[in-house]
């Protein structure tokens, strides 16, 4: 397995406020779920997690949003959370605070509802950031494609340009979350794969905007 443990910074640019609060905020909520009861952290998944089968007839919309900040263990944090810290930063510091915020926000619903388009009738809760995170790395993937991106594997670090780890990583996506459309050969791994592909897809769209609205003016160093 391949991690990110790096990347070429931007030169300049917005402090990426954002991007270090929404790491803060996602560890603070994972420190209050831990402290929960596991019926009490249940409950917290089914009123706060988004289910897809409860949005789809209207109930609880908000959760579309909250879902985006609850994680279903420390692994799932760790690398919801590493892969935020690598990839967040250059975009907010390219594109500036608000316009990140909007951008990482509409990239988490665009993947909850790629989620539970392919998931309508489903009552398990859709928990965590990936689907955000997946949006920030389409967009750096269009912006940032020569960036070299500092990646583990195993205990051997190395360094391989954006465009081929963050291709590698939609490809894995991809072919995962086309298996799970087979109904008997469907993935139990309990990873929403279509988030990841709904969120990469829509942070791609944005990337172009960004690079033609000219807000790739800063350099990498």
């Amino acid at each position: 397995m391949f991690f990110p443990i790096g990347d070429e910074n931007v030169r300049g640019g917005t402090f990426p406020l954002f991007s270090y609060s929404f790491i803060a905020i996602n560890v603070l909520v994972f420190l209050f779920e831990i402290s929960l009861s596991p019926q009490g952290l249940g409950n917290l998944f089914m009123d706060y997690g988004a289910v897809p089968n409860k949005v789809v007839n209207g109930e609880n919309p908000v959760t579309l949003l909250t879902s985006m900040f609850l994680h279903g263990g420390w692994m799932h944090l760790i690398g919801n959370m590493l892969f935020l810290w690598v990839f967040a930063d250059n975009i907010e510091a390219t594109v500036g605070n608000v316009r990140f915020l909007v951008f990482y926000l509409l990239g988490g619903l665009s993947a909850a509802f790629a989620h539970i388009y392919f998931n309508l009738d489903s009552p398990v809760p859709m928990v965590g950031a990936s689907g955000a995170i997946s949006a920030v790395m389409g967009a750096y993937m269009v912006m940032y494609p020569a960036s070299k991106i500092k990646v583990l594997f195993f205990i051997f670090p190395f360094r391989i340009p954006a465009f081929l780890f963050l291709g590698i990583w939609i490809f894995e996506q991809t072919i995962n979350g086309v298996g799970d459309l087979d109904v008997v050969t469907a993935s139990t791994s309990g990873v929403a794969w279509w988030a990841h592909i709904g969120g990469f897809a829509f942070g791609l769209l944005a990337g172009f905007i960004f690079r033609a609205s000219g807000h790739l003016k800063y350099t990498l160093e």
